[in-house]
């Protein structure tokens, strides 16, 4: 089975990397912004025309939430354009798209824990591309998976995890936001379920969300950070958080449909930040 991997030089991009040495009998095609750029349609048809995908898994996106309020173009063109150019692909070339999504498609005004079925409103640029990303891929494909998760964190890449851990190193004092609550999310699990998506063989497309098990707050995170690392930082809660982009306040998903539809077992976000750590260390 030959798998097409984008963004691979992300930190999700990464992860999959790491899982994919794992499973032999499974092929795959990593490819960066340099060697395949998804805002090209003709780069991608003739990449496709080259290759016979049976699944592409689009981990490629444009992620810098506050840039994003002024950088709108760019969001649009990887986030929306970028993706739609990937679902036409699939379409030609009967390949299933497996799609990386956000949480920030929604507004974070609800008080309990988001479904698929639940309605999108995104608050920011940032979400607005991705939920227009989302809409092209059920325009045009029949045959698609979009995983929405939330808090992505990992050893790879630019992330919380890896800010905070910095900052406690240097001894920094860190004051941290209390007003929005998540699913911190680990991507190494994240790209384990993705790979048990292609594995199940199974057929039930549609829209997926996958987090860690779990909520916490920015705070709550930072604090597990630091105190699992032994570090004597000081880790202070604040009620300010300044940005150009407005954040959901709660972001927290509900794993019920992708567990039941694939069988998974999802890591608590504790436990899955204390592997990392002693993984690190």
């Amino acid at each position: 089975m030959k798998i097409l991997v984008t963004g691979a030089a992300g930190q999700l991009g990464q992860c999959l990397q790491v899982a994919a040495k794992k499973y032999t009998t499974l092929n795959f095609c990593f490819t960066d912004s340099k060697e395949l750029n998804i805002a090209s349609a003709e780069a991608i048809q003739s990449y496709f025309e080259k290759h016979n995908f049976h699944y592409c898994i689009n981990a490629a996106a444009y992620t810098n939430v506050e840039q994003a309020e002024t950088d709108i173009n760019k969001a649009f063109l990887i986030n929306a354009e970028g993706v739609k150019h990937l679902a036409e692909a699939c379409q030609k070339h009967q390949t299933k798209l497996i799609h990386i999504s956000t949480d920030y498609v929604f507004d974070g005004e609800k008080k309990s824990a988001y479904t698929e079925e639940d309605q999108v409103n995104p608050i920011n640029v940032y979400g607005a591309s991705k939920l227009k990303g989302e809409q092209y891929i059920q325009e045009i494909l029949k045959e698609y998976y979009i995983v929405r998760t939330s808090w992505l964190y990992s050893q790879f890449g630019h992330n919380f995890f890896k800010t905070i851990s910095q900052k406690a190193a240097s001894g920094e004092s860190l004051k941290i936001t209390t007003q929005q609550k998540g699913n911190p999310t680990n991507a190494n699990d994240l790209a384990a379920a993705v790979l048990q998506i292609i594995l199940s063989q199974k057929k039930n497309y549609g829209i997926y969300h996958y987090s860690n098990l779990g909520e916490a707050t920015w705070y709550d995170f930072a604090k597990a950070i630091v105190e699992r690392q032994d570090k004597k930082t000081m880790v202070q809660a604040s009620n300010a958080y300044k940005t150009k982009a407005k954040r959901p306040v709660n972001s927290c998903l509900d794993k019920g449909k992708i567990i039941e539809t694939f069988d998974l077992t999802i890591p608590q976000w504790e436990a899955s930040l204390t592997n990392l750590i002693n993984n690190e260390s």
